[in-house]
């Protein structure tokens, strides 16, 4: 980071900023370019601070998220730090990644390596549809199938209820790329998918200053190597800021039950509402969407994977049995009971003795009866 010497005067000791980045207690705050113009041309602040969270944040138990728009006292210019000493209100919020005041979140597939599959799409995209955010949805590595095969899987998904964006960042036509940065303009963008689909590279095109370390998928798997190991915001050039994210392979469902269908747009956009307010939509008298979509299986499945969690948790609550999770293929989870633990303890001799004494006494008492 350059510093501008010397230091304009006066300078100002409390600034308004976001947090960038995170690593362990310490905090990147940037600030946007008004409020760091130096008073004469050619002089101007420096862009992004250093900063620790003030202790009474940490005493009222007030977090600091990458995105939270803060309040920054005590700047040492010439050191580059300052502490936060305020969290201003929170417009979004999501807890993985954990990010503030995302706008939308742009999910990143690639059509080839590794193979694009309905169900992990699908597990991405409800997990997206469920934190109330704007989903756009881009097919990236586009040079490595034939169009007849980027036109079925855009069709496909028009049905499910998207329209995706279909990339490539090594044909010379650039219009989609294009588009892209048109939907991110002035947005807080959160980037996500799972690892190996390109999304580094496709930040080093829309940041080309940027530089992000890159991996190459595994071929004995096909899967992706993580690359991005914590969340960080970058600015773009055109305006708005873009959150790269570390990859998932399998994201958890969390909402409940009655709430999976509502992330499903074919069920949102069906024409008539069901006869009653809590129909699941298992081909309940007067439901009204049916059967007749391609996700209606998956669909089914994690209703049940849902349900199944439910009612393990409220076992948990009123009878005190615990369980633990496990997971399955295609990222399904069942949950088995755990051992009881007074059952396998093992009796003190302390106990063991004082039952023993017990005895004795009982069997002494019952002779002294007979005599």
């Amino acid at each position: 980071m350059e510093f501008p010497t010397p230091y304009p005067e006066p300078l100002p000791n409390k600034l308004s900023g976001i947090v960038t980045a995170v690593q362990a207690n310490f905090y990147w705050v940037s600030f946007s370019p008004p409020a760091l113009a130096g008073p004469t041309p050619g002089q101007s602040f420096p862009r992004r601070l250093l900063c620790t969270r003030r202790a009474r944040l940490k005493k009222i138990g007030q977090p600091v998220m990458v995105g939270d728009q803060v309040e920054v006292s005590d700047v040492d210019w010439s050191g580059g730090r300052g502490a936060i000493a305020k969290v201003y209100p929170r417009q979004t919020i999501l807890d993985r990644p954990a990010i503030a005041n995302a706008s939308q979140m742009a999910l990143v597939f690639a059509l080839a390596s590794p193979d694009l599959e309905i169900h992990q799409l699908s597990r991405f995209l409800v997990k997206a549809e469920s934190t109330g955010l704007r989903v756009l949805l881009c097919l990236s590595k586009a040079d490595l199938v034939s169009l007849q095969v980027r036109q079925d899987w855009q069709h496909r998904l028009q049905r499910w209820g998207y329209s995706p964006l279909v990339i490539s960042l090594e044909e010379q036509d650039q219009s989609a790329i294009g588009a892209l940065g048109d939907h991110l303009k002035d947005q807080t963008t959160v980037i996500s998918g799972p690892s190996g689909v390109g999304k580094s590279s496709l930040i080093n095109r829309l940041i080309p200053q940027l530089n992000l370390r890159t991996g190459a998928v595994s071929g004995r798997l096909e899967r992706g190597r993580h690359t991005t190991r914590h969340v960080e915001l970058f600015e773009l050039p055109g305006g708005g800021l873009l959150a790269d994210t570390p990859g998932f392979n399998q994201p958890d469902l969390t909402m409940a039950p009655q709430d999976l269908a509502n992330h499903f747009p074919e069920v949102r956009l069906s024409q008539e509402p069901c006869q009653f307010k809590d129909c699941l939509h298992r081909q309940e008298p007067g439901c009204s969407v049916g059967t007749e979509w391609e996700r209606y299986p998956v669909y089914l499945t994690w209703l049940e994977e849902l349900i199944e969690l439910q009612e393990h948790r409220a076992q948990r609550g009123h009878h005190q049995a615990g369980v633990k999770p496990k997971s399955r293929e295609m990222g399904q989870v069942h949950h088995e009971p755990l051992l009881s633990v007074k059952k396998y303890r093992r009796t003190s001799r302390r106990r063991e003795n004082q039952s023993l004494d017990r005895l004795r006494q009982s069997s002494s008492h019952g002779l002294d009866e007979l005599d």
